[in-house]
């Protein structure tokens, strides 16, 4: 792999250059430090989007290394990708303008069991209909402290709140269990004081605050998002940019757990792990489970 891969990627960020990976270039760009898009393969600029990602990125001989590239970067993005590989699932869950539903908080996946998967690979399938719903994406220490930074003074001095230590000193020596438990506390205090829209203008200045990636979908997109791992992880949330007034046509997403599910020779999938991921993806109870974010996104 080039300087581009995320072991030794830079700290800033540029606008184009090329991944050398799986014996290709790859023509590529880093719009966030933490965001590597992957936009095709060099010299086959002209040609229809075909399945590289299993044909070539996901073979069994790279898959681990691109699976450390996506630890290690946070997000990445391969764009202009036909495919129709059996195991995507529907992503499940709807909002209402009523009420934000569980995909609309940030969240890993998997947040409320034992084992979390690695990555999530969240996709826009080609497809008659355009997806018009951002996915926000950022890093799970900048969600949190940039929940911190907009909370309503009002809803910092709830009692759920009042007591915990929420400075940028204390946040900066948190670790990822700790980050959740406040990130859990600061979810469900929005979820039962703020009304929709106000929940949803609250996490649209979270966005902003942590610097959240959120380009509109493309068709034939997908995104490797870190979802538990040993390098850089990161939450995501469906994001509405404007009042959710419901009524509108839009583009479906399908996902996996690709480190789970897509195996090598000789893997079994663990049947009772991918149930209770997928367990997750239904409707939200009362309390949700609402530590770390929620678990499900908009079809």
């Amino acid at each position: 792999m080039s300087e581009a891969t995320a072991s030794n990627a830079p700290t800033h960020f540029v606008t184009s250059t090329v991944l050398d990976f799986a014996d290709c270039q790859w023509h590529v760009r880093r719009p966030k430090p933490y965001v590597l898009v992957i936009q095709g393969e060099v010299g086959k600029e002209a040609t229809a989007p075909g399945d590289y990602l299993h044909s070539k990125l996901l073979l069994p001989e790279w898959r681990e290394a691109f699976y450390q590239l996506v630890d290690a970067t946070g997000l990445v993005v391969c764009l202009n990708v036909h495919t129709q590989h059996f195991t995507y699932r529907d992503v499940r869950g709807r909002s209402s303008k009523g009420r934000l539903s569980q995909g609309e908080y940030y969240h890993h996946d998997g947040c409320s069991g034992p084992v979390k998967p690695r990555c999530v690979e969240i996709r826009c399938p080609i497809q008659p209909q355009t997806r018009g719903v951002a996915t926000a994406v950022a890093p799970h220490h900048d969600v949190v402290k940039a929940m911190v930074q907009v909370l309503p003074a009002e809803l910092a001095a709830m009692p759920a709140l009042a007591t915990q230590d929420m400075s940028p000193k204390f946040l900066n020596l948190m670790d990822e269990a700790a980050l959740d438990i406040l990130q859990g506390l600061i979810t469900r205090t929005v979820r039962k004081n703020l009304n929709a829209e106000g929940a949803r203008a609250y996490f649209r200045q979270v966005d902003a605050a942590a610097n959240a990636y959120f380009e509109p979908w493309a068709l034939g997109e997908s995104r490797f998002i870190a979802n538990a791992n040993s390098g850089l992880t990161l939450q995501h949330r469906r994001a509405y940019q404007a009042p959710h007034t419901g009524g509108v046509a839009n583009g479906h997403l399908v996902k996996r757990w690709p480190n789970e599910e897509l195996l090598l020779p000789g893997q079994v999938v663990d049947p009772v792990l991918i149930a209770a991921l997928c367990s997750e993806e239904g409707d939200e109870g009362d309390d949700g489970g609402f530590g770390g974010g929620e678990h499900s996104e908009e079809r």
